[in-house]
């Protein structure tokens, strides 16, 4: 066991000193990165601006290939008057079409379960 331990002042004197060197460690480091700023700052600028160019390139390539495409929607929209009732014509046809194919359905499925029940009336007795 140590004849003297450290008493409160000298733990808080050892504590500012650790603190201190800390700060110079810090002030250290941050005067080296200060110094390489301009670089960093260079070599992020150039991914960047190529970027930007990149970018720009797409955009103009995606304009160029949907301008084709807005044109067929433009003569699709011109087409006669005409056509629109003639396609209301067609569904209104087909969804009665389908209406009499289920109404079958309907009734040809009742017809095979009447056919069963008295099959199962007769085999209960």
């Amino acid at each position: 066991m140590p004849a003297k331990e450290p008493g409160f002042a000298e733990r808080l004197q050892t504590a500012a000193k650790a603190k201190q060197a800390q700060l110079e460690k810090m002030r250290a480091t941050t005067q080296t990165h200060e110094s390489k700023l301009p670089e960093r700052q260079a070599a992020r600028v150039e991914p960047a601006e190529a970027r930007k160019v990149r970018t720009t390139e797409r955009k103009d390539a995606s304009r160029a290939t949907t301008k084709p495409a807005e044109a067929k929607r433009v003569a699709a929209k011109a087409t006669p008057a005409q056509a629109v009732p003639d396609e209301k014509a067609r569904k209104e046809a087909e969804r009665l079409a389908r209406a009499q194919a289920d109404a079958k359905l309907k009734q040809d499925q009742k017809a095979a379960r009447e056919a069963k029940y008295p099959a199962h009336k007769a085999r209960r007795k």
